[in-house]
């Protein structure tokens, strides 16, 4: 059944949106356009954590399968210039603007449908919500083709200029495991961003090369997840932004559990690379309980706190112009 019932936000009643064909079957929800389920079917494995019903993504603040908007990541202070004009925004973690703000984009509902293997999801984001500036007219769409599903994400500025960088949230275990210190990841990326002590992304970049941050060639994801390295004891893993090589759609990295491969393909600069560190036992999908370093998220993402630094990309939106944000997923069976 394509669409079924998902239990409710609040009073509203949320949905369950389904796509699938011979190798992949996909589940949305229209509560935060978020991904509930990546079904692969040569194994049955779902790969993503999540909820049974749309009551565990209202009642938790870890954006498991989250459409993140208006702006992905933290912003510090709150708060950034925009022409001129010192805009304040939700302040939701320690003084700082995370994810958008307590109400960011995948905490509200959305138009649904679903047109041939594409689930559609649509909303306007009114000018002063959650702080920002101006009306955005925001579609995502997920479409599944052959292995890869591919989430599109259209943010049109309605009424002035403003800001719009977003991500996906997906929590992956490619094993359906307890941990993903074995999964195998390469990273695409000659550089990454120290963390400040309250988790805002610091310039300047460094270099990868001789630090537990080198991806460059294929390593366990739990090889250096406890190195004596003053960022890693900080987070208890990894919860940094790599600066991914290159430019527009390109790979950004591919993870291998025991028999499935992940690829993640973006046009955004950078991802964000989070091992889950602080999970704290919370009940997931099938009653499992969810632990630390149960599944890794890579999040492309323009530079976390972007629009108060000079010398990166940044994510404005100019009045009636349509940023379109692409990220794409591939999941398929391989042998070695």
């Amino acid at each position: 059944m394509p669409v079924k019932e998902f239990g409710f936000n609040g009073e509203i009643p949320a949905s369950l949106y389904t796509v699938e064909n011979e190798y992949i079957s996909f589940s949305v929800t229209d509560y935060g356009a978020a991904m509930v389920s990546i079904v692969e079917k040569s194994t049955g494995r779902d790969i993503l954590l999540g909820f049974d019903s749309c009551q565990g993504y209202v009642n938790h603040d870890g954006h498991l399968g989250g459409f993140i908007g208006r702006t992905a990541n933290r912003i510090n202070n709150a708060c950034f210039t925009l022409n001129g004009k010192v805009w304040n925004i939700n302040q939701n973690e320690n003084g700082n603007s995370l994810h958008g703000g307590i109400m960011g984009f995948d905490r509200v509902m959305y138009e649904t449908v679903i047109k041939d293997t594409s689930i559609i999801c649509h909303r306007i984001s009114k000018d002063g919500e959650m702080g920002y500036p101006g009306s955005l007219d925001v579609t995502v769409t997920y479409t599944l083709k052959d292995h890869t599903i591919e989430m599109k994400a259209e943010g049109k500025a309605l009424d002035q200029d403003t800001v719009f960088a977003m991500t996906n949230h997906n929590y992956y275990n490619l094993d359906n495991s307890f941990t993903i210190r074995n999964h195998r990841t390469t990273i695409f990326a000659d550089q990454y961003a120290d963390d400040s002590n309250d988790g805002i992304s610091l310039l300047p970049l460094k270099d990868v090369a001789g630090t537990p941050f080198d991806f460059r060639t294929e390593k366990e994801l739990g090889k250096d997840i406890e190195a004596d390295h003053p960022q890693i004891i900080a987070n208890r893993g990894y919860d940094h932004h790599f600066r991914i090589n290159g430019t527009g759609m390109r790979k950004f990295s591919v993870c291998r559990g025991k028999d499935l491969e992940l690829t993640i393909e973006s046009n955004l600069p950078g991802m964000h690379v989070y091992t889950s560190n602080f999970m704290n036992g919370f009940i997931g999908k099938n009653h499992v309980v969810y632990l630390p370093q149960r599944a890794v998220c890579f999040e492309p993402e323009y530079f976390p706190n972007g629009i108060n630094y000079e010398g990166v990309e940044k994510p404005i939106v100019r009045k009636g112009e349509t940023s379109v944000q692409i990220i794409s997923m591939t999941v398929q069976p391989f042998h070695e």
